[in-house]
């Protein structure tokens, strides 16, 4: 996964083997940053890395 790349709700919820509707929950939380592109919602890969990162010395 590069720094710079984009990923979709779908990605992530891949990745996280989270639900939809927990990965919608995240970023209206703001504990994972998101941008807009058109009407499409992308989740940058650095922001996925940092917040997992943060969750892992959290329950450390």
């Amino acid at each position: 996964m590069r720094d710079d790349e984009l990923l979709t709700v779908a990605d992530v919820t891949a990745r996280l083997k989270l639900g939809r509707s927990t990965v919608y929950d995240l970023i209206r939380s703001r504990r994972l940053p998101s941008i807009t592109v058109g009407r499409c919602r992308r989740i940058p890969a650095r922001a996925l890395s940092d917040h997992i990162t943060h969750e892992m010395e959290a329950a450390a």
